[in-house]
C-alpha cells in the first residue's frame, strides 16, 4: 500500500524530533519542565463546567446537534462581538461554530483554495495555515515577518504574479509564535490589499483577549469593509481554559460563511450541544475571572523575562498572548539552543525553525505553566550560565 502523494508533502511535525530527545531524556530519569506546548494550566471556571454537568444531564443533548450551531450559541458570539469590538454580526448568516478553532483553519482552503492558487502565509506562523493549504493541493507563499519589521508582513512587498494567483491571506495578532501585535491600521491596510486583489483576509484571533500593559487587541473585523472581506476564526480555548472541549467559531463574510457552513454539512455534525451550553456560559457568564488569569500570565512573562536577562537574552516584554519570542545567544541555532536547553537544564522549548525559515534564530517559550515549576525552570536558566 502507500500513502497519497499530498500527505508526502506535508512538512515533518513539529515536535517530532524534540519528543524523541524528551523520552530519551525520561529514560535517564531527567525531571523535565516543558515550556514548549501552549495549552493552559489553569481550569475551566466553574461556572461554565457545571453548565456542561447540567446540559450533558438533558436527554435533549444526546441527540446529533445542528450542522450550523445552536442558535443561542450563535447569539452569544454575536453579542461577543458587538460587547468587545463594536461589530454588529448575523447570528444566522455571519457565524459559524467549530470543532475548534483549527479545525476551521484547516478546513478552509478546502473552500478557497483550488489546485494551483496561492494562500499568504505568516512566516513564522502557526504551521496549520501552510499544511491546510498544501492538503487543498493549495501552494503557500510565505510572507516572512522579521524583527526589524515588528513581525507584521509587508504586503507591499507581495510580488504582482504572486497576488494574482491568491486567494487567501493569514494573519494572527496577538502572534503564535512571535507574541507581536498590530493596531486597528494595520488590519485597514490588510482589508485594503484584500479587496484590491480580490482575496479572504482570515484572521486568527485567539489569543485577542490575553493583552498587557494597557494593551487592547483589536478585531480584523473592525477594519473598514471587513465584513465583505474578511473573517475572523475565535476559540474560547485559551480565554475560557477550555482547549480540551474543542469549541470555537467564524465569522465575517456572509459569502464566506455560507461556503465554510457548505462545506462542514459535509465533514463533521457539530459541536456536541452540551458544550454549546457551556460555551454559551461562558461568553454571557461573568468575565471578572480573566483579569486574573491575565494578571498569571503577565506575572509569568515578566518572571521568565528576568529570568532570560540573568543569560544575557534580552526579550521585549509582549503587549499580548501567552509565548515569547526568545532570539538565541550568540553562536546558537533555534536547534542547537533547544538542544543545549534540553540537554544542559532539563528544559523544553519550541524550536523558532519549526514555524517557518524566518523562525531561525529564535526559539518559543509557553507561560502555560504553573508558577513553581516556571520559577524553577528559571533557576534552571540561570545555573546554565553561572
Amino acid at each position: 500500500m502507500k500513502t497519497a502523494a499530498r500527505i508526502e508533502k506535508l512538512p515533518p511535525y513539529l515536535f517530532a524530533e524534540i519528543d524523541r530527545k524528551v523520552a530519551q531524556a525520561k529514560e535517564r530519569g531527567a525531571d523535565i519542565i516543558s515550556f514548549g506546548v501552549g495549552d493552559p494550566d489553569l481550569p475551566t471556571p466553574p461556572h461554565i463546567i457545571e453548565a456542561l454537568i447540567e446540559a450533558a444531564k438533558d436527554p435533549a443533548t444526546h441527540r446529533y446537534p445542528s450542522y450550523t450551531g445552536m442558535p443561542a450559541f450563535r447569539e452569544s458570539i454575536a453579542a461577543f462581538y458587538e460587547r468587545r469590538f463594536g461589530v454588529k454580526l448575523d447570528p444566522d448568516t455571519q457565524i459559524q461554530p467549530l470543532v475548534g478553532s483549527k479545525e476551521g483553519i484547516f478546513h478552509l482552503p478546502v473552500a478557497f483554495v483550488d489546485p494551483g492558487d496561492v494562500a499568504l502565509v505568516p512566516d513564522p506562523g502557526y504551521p496549520v495555515y501552510e499544511t491546510g493549504t498544501i492538503l487543498a493541493h493549495g501552494e503557500p507563499v510565505l510572507l516572512p515577518m522579521t524583527q526589524d519589521n515588528a513581525f507584521k508582513p509587508d504586503l507591499g512587498a507581495v510580488a504582482a504574479d504572486v497576488r494574482d494567483r491568491a486567494t487567501v491571506l493569514w494573519l494572527n495578532y496577538p502572534s503564535n509564535p512571535t507574541a507581536a501585535c498590530v493596531d486597528l491600521d494595520f488590519f485597514n491596510e490588510a482589508v485594503r490589499f484584500s479587496k484590491d486583489n480580490d482575496l479572504l483576509l482570515c484572521h486568527d484571533a485567539a489569543y485577542t483577549e490575553i493583552t498587557y500593559d494597557g494593551f487592547v487587541a483589536p478585531s480584523a473585523l473592525q477594519a473598514d469593509g471587513a465584513l465583505d472581506h474578511a473573517v475572523e476564526f475565535h476559540s474560547l480555548s485559551k480565554t475560557y481554559n477550555m482547549t480540551g472541549w474543542r469549541i470555537g467559531w467564524v465569522a465575517g463574510s456572509e459569502y464566506a460563511i455560507e461556503a465554510i457552513k457548505r462545506l462542514k454539512t459535509n465533514i463533521d455534525s457539530g459541536i456536541f450541544d452540551a458544550v454549546q451550553r457551556a460555551g454559551i456560559a461562558a461568553l454571557d457568564g461573568p468575565q471578572e475571572f480573566l483579569d486574573d488569569i491575565v494578571a498569571t500570565y503577565r506575572r509569568r512573562r515578566d518572571l521568565l523575562c528576568d529570568g532570560l536577562k540573568s543569560m544575557g537574552v534580552v526579550v521585549d516584554p509582549p503587549k499580548g498572548s501567552i509565548y515569547l519570542w526568545v532570539p538565541v545567544p550568540e553562536g546558537h541555532s533555534s536547534e542547537s539552543f533547544t538542544t543545549f536547553l534540553l540537554d544542559e537544564a532539563d528544559i523544553v522549548v519550541a524550536p523558532g525553525n519549526g514555524y517557518g525559515p524566518s523562525g531561525e534564530g529564535f526559539v518559543r517559550f509557553s507561560l502555560t505553566i504553573d508558577d513553581a515549576r516556571l520559577e524553577e525552570g528559571v533557576e534552571r536558566l540561570r545555573g546554565v550560565t553561572s
